[in-house]
Formats: C-alpha cells, sequence, structure tokens
C-alpha cells in the first residue's frame, strides 16, 4: 500500500537537493511512501495519487530520530544515586558497577521487557532508529545475552564489555582486558556490529582502549568510542586514528582533539543528558561545528548518568546550552545520528529512504526547541508503518 501525506507546512528533508538550506527545508510540501521507503517528494500541488491519503493540515514532518548512543539493556534503579548527586555529591564511573550487580541478576525476561519499554518510549517521541549497547553484564555469559537481546530489537548493537573493569578483576585490570579481547569477545561478536570502549579515568586508560578496538576490529566489528566525558584524554584522537564512525561525549577537547575530529570522517556524538544529569558542562557545540566537525547528538539513555529516552529534549538542551541553532540541533539528532551509524538510509526524506517519519503536532521543526518539555509527537511511521 502506497500513502500521501500532502499539506505539509514545513518538510525536513536533510537533503539539500530538494529543499533550502542543509535541512532541504520545502513548504506545502508532501511525501509518498510506497511500503517500506519514501517513493516521491515534492510540493503538495505536484503530488501523485496514492492508495492512502493523510492531510498533515500544514504540520511539521521530518525523519525519525537516529539515537547513535545508548544503554538500555539493564535492571535496577539508581533513584538514590541521582538524588545524592543533585545534592551535592560528584558523578564518577564507579556507579555502572552497581547496575552490573542488578542486570547479573535479572532473568532474560526482565531484560527484555525493560528493553522494550525503553524502546517503545524513544518511538512515542519520535525515535525511530536507536543503537543499543551492552557494557552492565561484564562477564562472558552476560554480556552476551545482553546482546543476543537487544539484536531482537535492533541492527545497531554494541559491544561494551570495556564499560569498566569488572568488579571480580577489581586487582586485575589487565586480565579483564584479556578477556575483553578474548573469550568475551568471541561470544559477543555474533550478535554485535559495533565495539566500544569507555576510555576516561576510572575505566580504561588509551593503550588498554586500543587493545580493546583492534581486537574488535579483528572480528569485523566497527569501532566508537566513549571519550574525554569527565577529563581531556586519548579517547577522541584514538578514534579518529582508527577510523572510529564515532567519538562520543567529547565534553573536554583540545584544540588538537577538535582539529583531529574536523580532519576526519569521525562524528562528534554529543550527549547532553549525561552533562545535564550530572551537573558537569556541555560540551561546546559551536567550536565543533565550526571548525568543519560533523557532530550528532544522541540520548545516552541509561540508569546513571543519563535517564531520559527523549530526543527532543536533548535538541532543546543543545540549543540552549551548547551553541547549536535549532536547524542544526534537528540535523545532527536525525542526519548526524545516520552519520555516527554510517547509515545512508534513515535521518533523510528523499527518495529510496526508508520511511522513518515524524510528524509534529507544529508547523515547524523550529518547535522542538521553543516548546521545551512540550510533547509535540503526533504520528511516527517506521518503516512506513504507522507506530504511534
Amino acid at each position: 500500500m502506497s500513502l500521501l501525506i500532502s499539506n505539509i507546512g514545513s518538510l525536513v528533508t536533510n537533503d539539500p537537493a530538494l529543499g533550502t538550506g542543509p535541512l532541504g527545508l520545502l513548504a506545502d510540501a508532501a511525501v509518498v511512501v510506497d511500503g517500506a521507503t519514501v517513493a516521491w517528494v515534492g510540493p503538495s500541488a505536484a503530488a501523485p495519487a496514492a492508495d492512502e491519503a493523510l492531510d498533515a493540515a500544514g504540520r511539521a514532518l521530518l525523519p525519525g530520530f537516529v539515537d547513535s548512543h545508548s544503554h538500555l539493556v539493564f535492571a535496577g534503579d539508581r533513584t538514590a544515586e541521582f538524588n545524592a548527586r543533585m545534592s551535592g555529591r560528584a558523578y564518577g564511573a564507579g556507579g555502572i558497577r552497581t547496575t552490573v550487580a542488578a542486570t547479573r541478576a535479572a532473568s532474560d525476561a526482565e531484560l527484555n521487557a525493560n528493553l522494550t519499554r525503553y524502546l517503545a518510549e524513544m518511538l512515542r517521541q519520535g525515535t525511530t532508529t536507536a543503537e543499543v549497547k551492552s557494557g552492565y553484564g561484564l562477564s562472558t555469559e552476560d554480556e552476551a545475552r545482553s546482546l543476543r537481546i537487544a539484536a531482537g530489537h535492533t541492527e545497531e548493537t554494541t559491544y561494551l564489555g570495556a564499560h569498566v573493569v569488572a568488579p571480580e578483576y577489581a586487582d586485575d585490570p589487565a586480565g579483564y582486558v584479556d578477556l575483553v579481547t578474548g573469550a568475551m569477545l568471541d561470544a559477543c561478536a555474533p550478535y554485535a556490529r559495533w565495539v566500544d570502549v569507555f576510555c576516561e579515568r576510572g575505566a580504561f586508560d588509551g593503550d588498554q582502549a586500543r587493545a580493546v578496538l583492534t581486537a574488535g576490529a579483528a572480528r569485523g566489528l566497527l569501532p566508537r568510542v566513549h571519550a574525554n566525558q569527565l577529563g581531556h584524554g586519548p579517547g577522541v584522537r584514538l578514534a579518529v586514528e582508527l577510523g572510529a564512525a564515532s567519538a562520543d561525549h567529547c565534553t573536554h577537547l583540545t584544540d588538537a582533539d577538535v582539529a583531529a575530529l574536523a580532519g576526519s570522517d569521525t562524528v562528534a556524538t554529543l550527549l547532553p543528558g549525561a552533562e545535564f544529569s550530572t551537573r558537569a558542562p556541555y560540551p561546546d557545540a559551536r567550536r565543533l561545528l565550526d571548525a568543519g566537525a560533523r557532530v550528532a547528538l544522541s540520548t545516552d539513555c541509561n540508569p546513571g548518568s543519563s535517564f531520559t529516552s527523549s530526543m527532543p529534549f536533548c535538541v532543546a538542551v543543545a540549543v540552549r546550552e551548547m551553541g547549536m541553532t535549532p536547524d542544526e540541533a534537528v540535523h545532527a539528532a536525525t542526519a548526524g545520528g545516520a552519520l555516527a551509524l554510517r547509515r545512508t538510509d534513515v535521518g533523510r526524506i528523499a527518495p529510496g529512504a526508508r520511511a522513518d517519519l515524524h510528524l509534529l503536532d507544529a508547523p515547524s521543526h523550529v518547535h522542538l526547541a521553543y516548546r521545551p518539555g512540550v510533547p509535540l509527537t503526533a504520528v511516527v511511521w517506521q518503516g512506513g508503518v504507522r507506530r504511534a
């Protein structure tokens, strides 16, 4: 069945060949969906017929959000930690181990139910593509089952055995790196597309991170890196050197880090939910964009440092706190996320793209930042199927 969506007040295509500016904006536009793909884009007056029709009534249509960084396979709750942090305690990486204990104790059914819940929560807010990491198992069995469960929901699964050193290896971090690059990797690689590492104080240093990423690459997994969240370090430049698709967080950058990102294909994925939830300084998106770096926005949805599934929230914070324009933030949350996942079929509305569409109950995408906290999602299509 084909569907004609007409009378779109403002259409974000993310294709400059189809409209004005980097967002490829079209006014009074129409889109035809045929099955799971976009078949036609253009002015409403020139739209071809379709089996079904929907009048957008002047509302804005944009690509579904592409959330390229999330940690959704977990159990337990860290409300007490958040409450303490908001009362003055600084955030550190060690809180991850609290979730590890709860995740190990949970059944497959419980983990799957939690993942299903959070993905549905994302979808209701316009996210149609979500990357999901492991990293709360930290044992061969628990990392493998986390990825197996995630692979039942998304193509974008990431092996993050190197989240922090497992508690039973606290006195033998080298032994844990051997496990992550050996037996654990062997068990997890069949369920993963990506390999990631938390290259940070309290987690893994540059040499350890390099070992993890190169071992994953040797098994066919593509690299991405948690880089420069808590302070300056080697993560960003290691990501660029190894051709990682994305360096994520990028909160603390030297001029050399910025230049490296700007001169590479590695996307700087910014995660404002983490700074919001930890009262840390926000990354300087303006500095990266002005240097020519490619930028994505993602939620970093996790139970410890960024328990939000809302890409609209991240767009609003990026505009208010990180120096982005509304156009730049929406682009980063859609096309930018697609770049960070090396996808060309999502993050845009153009013939041949997957029909992941997000109709707002607003006349412009700018309302995502203009009306923060307001639920603006009217309809979401995922692969041409109306889902929310």
